[in-house]
């Protein structure tokens, strides 16, 4: 984690736009890896977290996506378009962080399974204090949380998601995890 003086001069900032975000979850979710996260702390210093692991939920089809089952009051935000966060409770007891992708009406997210120096997506939710709140923030127009592009493209790998036997063998074998 860096620490950014709120006082940063923000006609400089490299906030990612709506556009970014509008694209299909395949392409926005390896284009994440490198991106910065910013979390505005309660003392209003920003927190710069770097994105190094997540994984791709692409809608419908896709039987490890929530939105497989269709629109409910807890995927709903899934369905708007990108640049949204999905926020959600697994187990009664780890938030995990998404970011919707894709246009409105096509669902897709992307799990932030790591930042640098935080592997794990309940450790990344709890490291940032990520909770019920953030669900439907909009990373575009937030005041507490964004990300920002840092004008690099790391190298990256790719493989199958974690933890989602109950999809199938076809889809927990989809190589839509990236990562450092």
């Amino acid at each position: 984690m860096k620490i950014k003086s709120s006082t940063e001069d923000n006609n400089k900032s490299s906030r990612i736009s709506r556009d970014f975000y509008i694209r299909d979850v395949l392409e926005v979710a390896p284009d994440l890896i490198g991106k910065n996260l910013i979390l505005k702390l309660p003392d209003q210093t920003l927190a710069c977290y770097q994105i190094t692991d997540v994984e791709a939920y692409r809608g419908y089809e896709d039987k490890a996506c929530h939105a497989s089952k269709g629109k409910t009051s807890r995927t709903e935000v899934m369905f708007r378009e990108g640049g949204y966060l999905y926020v959600y409770l697994i187990y009664g007891m780890y938030w995990m962080l998404n970011i919707v992708t894709g246009t409105e009406g096509a669902p897709q997210a992307v799990l932030i399974r790591g930042l640098a120096s935080i592997s794990g997506p309940g450790r990344v939710a709890k490291t940032l204090a990520i909770d019920r709140s953030y669900y439907g923030e909009d990373l575009v127009t937030s005041g507490r949380i964004w990300l920002e592009d840092t004008g690099t493209l790391p190298e990256f790998k790719t493989g199958p998601r974690i933890g989602i036997d109950y999809a199938g063998a076809y889809w927990k074998s989809r190589p839509w995890r990236y990562f450092l």
